[in-house]
């Protein structure tokens, strides 16, 4: 699948009012970010590049959660900081993982990764409550998108 056929089959004002919900409850920060392709890396490694990349490990709780997706290889990862990943452990990366899959394999990207954001939105706000007045969104809910790299001469 293309980038442009990935973007438009995903209502990003949908998934971006489901992390807005999400971050609400909690004082985490989740980001979703769409690929073009990985060009031949493997998706983990270009998803942990891409959490960095986008400040993620930068978030003073060490919290943020990132949902990352390869439009042509159709693959995606799910990888949270050390913060959240000494909270919840490898089996609910693959148990949100598996749902996305679910929703995936119908067509149903849109409610793939709103519900990937609920779920860990709800698991988020269970070890990093929303701290109140003192809580501030450190990064946007915007979703993310790569550009492709230049063409090889």
């Amino acid at each position: 699948m293309k980038q442009k056929d990935l973007v438009a089959h995903i209502d990003r004002e949908a998934v971006e009012a489901a992390i807005a919900k999400a971050e609400a409850a909690s004082s985490a920060e989740i980001r979703v970010h769409l690929e073009p392709s990985a060009h031949g890396r493997e998706v983990q490694r270009l998803a942990e590049r891409t959490f960095e990349r986008l400040g993620m490990t930068r978030t003073a709780l060490r919290n943020g959660v990132l949902i990352f997706l390869a439009a042509k290889e159709q693959q995606f990862a799910v990888i949270g900081d050390r913060g959240i990943h000494e909270k919840v452990g490898t089996a609910f990366w693959e148990a949100v993982a598996a749902h996305m899959v679910e929703h995936f394999r119908k067509g149903e990207m849109t409610e793939g990764l709103i519900d990937a954001v609920r779920e860990v939105g709800e698991r988020l706000a269970q070890h990093f409550p929303h701290a109140g007045g003192e809580d501030r969104d450190e990064l946007s809910n915007q979703i993310s998108v790569g550009s492709p790299p230049p063409p090889s001469s």
